[in-house]
């Protein structure tokens, strides 16, 4: 099986997921696999060390170059599809929509190479920006002669979408950039980290963790991500035993601050699933969330974490106190770092891909 893996994306989670999943389908017997990735990608030198095919895409910065930079949807195009017969890929997989994903991924088929999409989400989340979501999508489907998802929700709303289309529900992994690092003392009870938006109930957290301190007084929370933390959630910072740092955070030091938490806490209002949620739990870090979307198919109530019984503030706070107790703690913990070594194992991932792979879409 020959594999071309696509994503033009910069940063973050389809970057992380991409480089796992190359490292995973190299490693595998029988399977030829190269890589389409943009330029600006910031893991593109750890992609480099893997030893595949790679054509580093030139892409932009800016909506503004996002906007000029249709005008060489063709050219990207035709680059696109002479990779795959250059590489003699017989399935393009892409690992997370780009802005050009939809641009491109029609001309796919066309060419007679099946096209797979990964969906990490089949619906905006409340507050993103939605402009041109569902044609977005649409066109990729109509595209794709399957699809990967990593919950079971996002797998209703792809069948609902393109009923017929075949669907491969994959956990999803946990990127752990392998960098030295010391074990590190911690530094809050609790963590919420993650780009700050409006679907992630910061302001849950806020009224949730301020009831929890007025019965716990020595209780912390840090809270780190990019965005506008006063918008979410006005006054979060006031609270007592609160830091919020609104920065981005690389992925060099992403596993020393999930490390330092004795609890990440994840009080969405919506999900489809979480990117933090695993990476918390492969480093024995246990998991406070709230029941919404794939959350609660993805952490085990009692065993890696404690799901909340309900999305309000009083019963995160609940949920959040049981954690502050050590014994409950280190049990969680033990449970969380078991949990974790499944989600670390991108051979296994690999593995049930290229099986998927050869079943269905060759």
């Amino acid at each position: 099986m020959r594999i071309l893996l696509w994503y033009w994306g910069r940063r973050g989670g389809g970057a992380q997921f991409a480089l796992c999943l190359a490292r995973g389908l190299a490693g595998r017997p029988g399977v030829g696999l190269a890589l389409s990735l943009a330029d600006r990608n910031e893991l593109l030198p750890e992609a480099r060390a893997i030893g595949v095919p790679l054509d580093a895409v030139e892409t932009f910065a800016g909506a503004a170059g996002a906007a000029l930079g249709t005008l060489r949807i063709p050219t990207l195009r035709r680059r696109l599809v002479e990779q795959a017969r250059t590489t003699g890929a017989e399935v393009i997989v892409s690992a997370m929509n780009h802005v050009w994903t939809p641009l491109v991924a029609g001309a796919l088929p066309r060419a007679g190479i099946p096209f797979v999409s990964t969906v990490h989400d089949a619906l905006p989340h409340p507050g993103d920006p939605a402009f041109a979501w569902d044609w977005r999508l649409r066109r990729e489907l109509n595209a794709a002669a399957g699809a990967v998802t990593f919950s079971e929700a996002v797998s209703r709303a792809v069948t609902a979408r393109r009923p017929g289309l075949p669907i491969l529900h994959l956990p999803l992994g946990a990127h752990i950039p392998s960098v030295a690092m010391a074990a590190p003392a911690p530094a809050a009870d609790f963590l919420f980290f993650g780009r700050i938006r409006a679907y992630k109930g910061l302001d849950l957290l806020r009224d949730a963790f301020a009831a929890l301190r007025a019965r716990h007084p020595g209780a912390t929370l840090r809270v780190v991500g990019e965005g506008d933390p006063d918008a979410c959630a006005p006054g979060l910072a006031a609270v007592p035993g609160v830091t919020v740092e609104p920065r981005w955070v690389s992925d060099s030091e992403m596993p020393a601050l999930v490390a330092s938490a004795r609890a990440v806490v994840l009080p969405y209002r919506e999900a489809s699933q979480s990117g933090v949620l695993p990476i918390a739990l492969a480093l024995g870090v246990p998991v406070v969330a709230t029941p919404v979307g794939g959350l609660s198919a993805q952490l085990e109530h009692g065993v890696s974490g404690l799901v909340a019984r309900e999305a309000s503030a009083p019963a995160l706070a609940e949920a959040m106190a049981a954690l502050l107790d050590p014994a409950r703690r280190l049990a969680l913990s033990a449970g969380a770092r078991e949990a974790g070594a499944r989600l670390t194992d991108w051979d296994a991932q690999a593995a049930r891909l290229v099986t998927w792979l050869e079943e269905t879409v060759r």
